[in-house]
């Protein structure tokens, strides 16, 4: 499986974090400790720090490009962001972040109907956008 990659970033492994709904980063995520904040989110509390990050949809906010960048900053940030529709808000946070120097992680575009095959499972993405799929706890 491979996506379009969005922006460029470090190959990543890492747990597949299927959201199940579309999550605001200005005040549904926290970034100073990467769980998600919005308590009607349905998957408050849980962290997105080094998980490979599938998003069904964003909510927008043109504070979301910050939020991400503090994630990367303070090493709390997905090992990488999988988006089903491009948030260019969102993806400046990652450019900006690759401006300063910091390591960041590489965004890619897949169709939605494919997350549900990353549901639950250990990922490895290629810097080539190529998604590598193994059971959760498999190395």
């Amino acid at each position: 499986m491979r996506g379009e990659i969005l922006v460029e970033g470090q190959g990543a492994k890492g747990e597949a974090l299927v959201l199940t709904a579309p999550i605001s980063f200005w005040g549904g995520v926290n970034p100073k400790t990467g769980l998600i904040a919005d308590v009607r989110h349905p998957q408050h509390g849980v962290s997105i720090s080094g998980k490979v990050l599938c998003l069904p949809g964003t909510i927008g906010s043109s504070s979301a490009a910050a939020v991400l960048l503090e994630l990367v900053s303070a090493g709390l940030a997905p090992a990488a962001i999988i988006l089903h529709e491009p948030d260019a808000i969102l993806l400046l946070g990652l450019v900006v972040a690759q401006e300063m120097g910091h390591p960041t992680p590489i965004a890619l575009r897949l169709d939605r109907g494919e997350f549900k095959k990353l549901a639950g499972n250990s990922l490895r993405v290629s810097q080539d956008g190529s998604l590598l799929i193994s059971p959760a706890g498999e190395r």
